[in-house]
């Protein structure tokens, strides 16, 4: 694919995303990786506006080459790319469902959502959740790192999914299958469910390795 038509898909997918309501305001940031850097969506941009001329190029080393300035949580997606070498994308997301999801005090940090679709099992595997950290704390990176090795998405606490793919469409579609399965986690708050089997489970994540 070509620099130019990525650019435009990354307009695309943030357009979708903002007008389904799963971001709003500037919320929420896309990369992508290219041959000798990423193209990342810039600092206070809404991903329903973007300018595709406009998306932040940076090089293997971070630095901006040309575009806005990128989003300040830059650091999230380096630190995805920096230990999972196969991520073509990362989507990060302050997605309604999924940020209530992390403010749960009787969660498994270890594994946020239980295992309710097998798509869920197959796009997102196990979801770790990220200890609170504020906004643009460096260490925050150091926390998905710890992570980023096993795990291609976790959940920030307060905050919202980190989503890497192999693609861009693996990173987005991956991001809307956790918002929703969060969404029906919710709904089922306080009703007797029926999740996956741990042997249902292990067969898919046998298959479908993440």
């Amino acid at each position: 694919m070509t620099e130019t038509a990525l650019r435009d898909r990354i307009a695309a997918f943030g357009k979708s995303l903002y007008d389904r309501g799963l971001t709003f305001g500037s919320t929420g940031n896309i990369s992508a990786r290219l041959e000798d850097g990423w193209l990342m969506t810039p600092t206070n941009a809404s991903l329903g506006r973007l300018d595709p001329a406009r998306l932040s190029k940076l090089d293997d080393a971070g630095n901006l080459v040309s575009g806005d300035p990128p989003t300040k949580e830059t650091f999230l997606h380096r630190a995805m790319y920096e230990e999972r070498p196969g991520t073509g994308a990362v989507v990060h997301l302050h997605a309604t469902h999924s940020v209530a999801v992390s403010c749960l005090a009787d969660i498994d940090t270890d594994d946020v959502l239980p295992p309710l679709t097998a798509y869920y099992v197959m796009r997102i595997g196990r979801l770790p959740l990220v200890p609170y950290y504020a906004p643009g704390d460096m260490a925050l990176a150091d926390a998905v790192r710890a992570l980023a090795g096993k795990h291609h998405a976790v959940l920030l606490a307060n905050h919202g999914p980190v989503v890497a793919g192999k693609s861009l469409e693996a990173a987005v579609y991956a991001t809307e299958e956790l918002e929703e399965t969060a969404k029906l986690h919710l709904l089922l708050r306080g009703e007797k469910t029926r999740p996956l089997t741990s042997e249902q489970v292990a067969a898919l994540r046998d298959k479908f390795p993440s």
